[in-house]
């Protein structure tokens, strides 16, 4: 049973599911806050957003995980798969991520149709466009991977009410953008792994220079994505004005270190931070 569930772990992704189970959670607490509606008029509905969407991001890892499984050989972070160990056969790890994903998005489905159509494009934009079409062959796949992530806070606002709105829009933008710096630190971390491989990373297609270039586009890109909404607390654009210019400084620390991955360790870290802090500010002033 203990082997089982190491298996599982490593199946799962296990932080990589909840890192993007938890966006979905935050979208839907800063719908109920803005709306002030009762929690216990949405408390079902609460309950299979986290348990379909639980599922659905586990298919898809699993999913993965089998089209990958060959890559996995090749690289030391994903040595310990069960596709890379052989405890899971290849068939089995189909089959539980296809059943995981059609159980998950059958429980958003019981929310209401929007909530699963962002689960749906969340599902193949990561499984299909990311993973077998792009991932392989351009560098650019990391904007389709970061497309997958950013429709998570859609997905909770939608248990509410549409995500047609420009509070969770701007919450997609910046999930977006703040995937690919975010990714491109965990692509530098693993540097190795991703060239042997033969995955185009853009580190290793392009270099970390241009890394670094892109790294700072993108966060500086996320300085006006919070000016898209009106009438909040000023303190709501400084302390987010604030974090934006924090985080740029720390990637402009790139263009002038002899150490890239201990570079790209503080970038992975300061992004954690980051997200965390925006979403923590969102739920305090919107």
């Amino acid at each position: 049973m203990i082997s089982f569930l190491q298996d599982l772990k490593y199946l799962f992704k296990r932080f990589v599911l909840i890192a993007n189970v938890l966006p979905t959670v935050f979208g839907f607490f800063i719908a109920w806050r803005y709306y002030q509606v009762s929690f216990v008029d949405y408390l079902v509905p609460f309950i299979l957003l986290i348990i379909g969407s639980g599922l659905l991001v586990a298919g898809a890892l699993a999913c993965n995980n089998w089209l990958e499984a060959d890559v996995d050989k090749l690289m030391e972070r994903t040595k310990n798969r069960p596709t890379v160990t052989g405890s899971m056969s290849l068939r089995s790890v189909l089959w539980i991520g296809l059943s995981l994903s059609f159980a998950g998005q059958l429980l958003l489905l019981f929310i209401n149709f929007e909530v699963a159509v962002y689960g749906w494009i969340g599902w193949f934009t990561y499984v299909v466009v990311y993973t077998i079409w792009t991932k392989r062959r351009v560098t650019w796949n990391t904007h389709i991977g970061s497309l997958s992530g950013a429709v998570t806070p859609l997905m909770g606002w939608a248990v509410i009410e549409p995500a047609f709105h420009v509070i969770p829009l701007s919450l997609f933008l910046i999930m977006f953008l703040w995937q690919m710096p975010h990714t491109y630190a965990i692509a530098i971390r693993k540097y190795d792994d991703y060239k042997r491989s033969g995955l185009k990373m853009l580190p290793v297609v392009k270099g970390f220079k241009t890394t670094v270039s892109r790294t700072s586009i993108y966060i500086a890109l996320l300085i006006f994505v919070p000016f898209m909404i009106n009438d909040r607390n000023v303190f709501f654009y400084i302390l987010l004005s604030l974090l934006n210019i924090l985080w740029l400084i720390i990637a402009g620390k790139g263009f002038r270190t002899n150490n890239i991955k201990k570079w790209a360790d503080q970038l992975f870290i300061s992004s954690l931070v980051y997200l965390t802090s925006v979403y923590t500010l969102y739920i305090i002033f919107i």
